[in-house]
């Protein structure tokens, strides 16, 4: 199936970050897009090609399946984003929308005879085991699926299953040169977007939001008031590996942090006038400083978010540059039942920059661009990133700011390579972590219930040495010990078990916590927060 035919499971509200993610229903009833009536109505070259075919041709042809093909064929031409979807797939999309079904938890296409994980469901089996945006999917159930011509259905009926019944799948991740196995329990798909919410300290704040849907705006506001509840005079939002969604959520939440009539975003394309967004005046955390977490995974809405604050010098913005998805989709209904994603404007910050990257060299290299900035150490450091005088930008106290896509963080914090070794990679690639704590969780469940909070549950898997029970179970599996591994990777290892126990136990408020103390880009954040600095109109004390 050509790579421009999107396939969404198991998502509520459908947030794709390499096939377009559809933030313009808004726009639709506010500002004046014009391409109705269809061109189909018109007479032009292919319609006449395939009337030629039908009155001429020398043997019977469906045209309806020409027709099928070579519609993905067509928007190819186009941007990344727009897509078309068959009839056929339209309940299923529906379906999954309404999230009625129980699956591992990934959004999936096929490119290149290849399923490519898209996105991942925070919370979800998949995200449980591990399993990555950009994974390829190559065997289920030691069923090959990579290169075999197979198709969006069959992938589902693999994926598919009862709650609880088990699917094992085999990995391939670009930057690992083995097949990582791994074993995912089928459940329910959750329907958070707010993962978590928890107090880091006596006065600083947490909370982690993994996609926009129509629902997030009251589990932020809920979030934000326990945390305010408990004292918080600063808040850290995390918006990393979040790849955008619902555009009234993210303008309600904003809002919430403006002074009446500074602007959100704009959006503008040539058949669609510009629209200006601005803020109401609610400003309900005035009082509070924010800084907010972006990396290379945090697109469309998250870069709303983050270009708009940045923007109005309302947080610090910290991590890495983010993806840049800034196009605009409508969903046009075709008379057929299928539908058209059709891209109709671009988003822009406050500034004027545009949040969209290039897409000029055709839509390979756009989607491998992340792979791209690897390769060019980009994720490491900072001054790796050139940019053009022609896109400079100024923040409302007038602070320099770049467009070119993506938004770029006020500081950079380069990807953790800390703690890495062959030992470490061994294990990785056979996602043992990942199964040994969901084993230990599971033999250990009724003890670990009875822990009330993350620290009871922290201290108690403290005292029970589970690293080297995983050395063993490692060692079983084929990764022998390794003491020089385990001098550069133990701390890396024992605290992602621990967590990954928890999280089995007590869900992400049980993971975030413990994980904390490896994340170099939420410490780099609380060190900020406890500094005197000055980011443009910005103070932090």
């Amino acid at each position: 199936m050509n790579k421009k035919t999107w396939v969404y499971f198991p998502l509520i509200i459908i947030i794709s970050v390499a096939a377009g993610i559809i933030l313009g229903n808004r726009l639709k009833h506010s500002s004046q897009t014009v391409f109705y009536p269809m061109a189909l109505n018109k007479t032009n070259k292919l319609t006449t090609i395939l009337q030629l075919i039908e009155d001429g041709y020398v043997d019977s042809v469906n045209t309806g399946d020409i027709i099928e093909k070579t519609i993905p064929q067509l928007l190819e031409n186009l941007d990344p984003h727009t897509a078309y979807i068959p009839a056929r797939y339209m309940q299923e999309v529906e379906e999954e929308m309404r999230g009625n079904f129980s699956g591992i938890g990934v959004q999936f296409s096929i490119q290149e005879d290849t399923v490519r994980v898209v996105e991942v469901i925070s919370g979800g089996p998949s995200s449980k085991v591990g399993i990555l945006p950009g994974d390829r999917i190559v065997s289920v159930n030691d069923s090959v699926i990579a290169g075999v011509n197979i198709n969006n259905n069959d992938v589902l009926k693999l994926l598919r299953g009862e709650k609880n019944t088990k699917v094992s799948v085999g990995i391939l991740r670009r930057s690992m040169e083995k097949m990582m196995d791994f074993e995912i329990i089928r459940d329910d798909i959750p329907l958070f977007s707010v993962d978590v919410t928890y107090m880091i300290d006596d006065e600083t704040g947490f909370l982690k939001i993994s996609r926009f849907s129509d629902k997030t705006y009251n589990e932020f506001m809920e979030g934000m008031y326990k945390l305010s509840q408990n004292g918080a005079e600063k808040v850290i939002i995390d918006l990393r590996q979040n790849p955008g969604g619902s555009l009234g959520s993210v303008l309600q939440i904003v809002d919430e942090f403006l002074n009446k009539g500074e602007d959100i975003l704009y959006t503008e394309g040539l058949n669609s006038k510009r629209k200006t967004y601005s803020s109401s005046g609610k400003n309900s955390w005035k009082d509070l400083q924010v800084f907010l977490l972006i990396d290379e995974f945090s697109a469309s809405a998250s870069e709303i978010f983050a270009g708009a604050l940045q923007d109005n010098d309302r947080a610090i913005v910290i991590g890495r540059r983010s993806f840049g998805k800034g196009l605009v989709q409508e969903q046009i209904p075709l008379m057929d039942g299928s539908a058209l994603r059709l891209t109709v404007a671009r988003f822009y910050t406050p500034s004027g920059r545009c949040i969209q990257k290039s897409y000029e060299n055709g839509n390979e290299d756009y989607f491998n661009d992340l792979y791209s900035r690897f390769t060019h150490n980009e994720q490491l450091h900072a001054d790796s990133i050139h940019f053009n005088d022609s896109l400079k930008y100024y923040t409302k106290s007038g602070r320099t700011v770049y467009g070119g896509g993506g938004i770029m963080p006020d500081i950079f914090v380069p990807l953790d390579t800390t703690g890495n070794s062959e030992y470490f990679n061994s294990i990785f690639h056979k996602g043992l972590i990942y199964s040994f704590a969901y084993i230990w969780a599971d033999n250990n469940r009724e003890t670990l219930s009875e822990l009330n909070s993350w620290k009871e549950v922290d201290n108690y898997l403290s005292r029970q040495n589970i690293i080297d029970s995983f050395v063993k179970y490692a060692a079983e599996r084929g990764v022998p010990a390794d003491r020089e591994g385990l001098k550069l990777s133990g701390e890396v290892i024992n605290t992602q078990l621990k967590a990954y126990i928890a999280r089995n136990i007590m869900g992400e408020e049980g993971f975030y916590p413990i994980i904390e103390k490896i994340d170099n880009t939420l410490q780099k954040a609380i060190e900020v927060s406890r500094q005197n600095l000055i980011v443009g109109s910005l103070t932090i004390q």
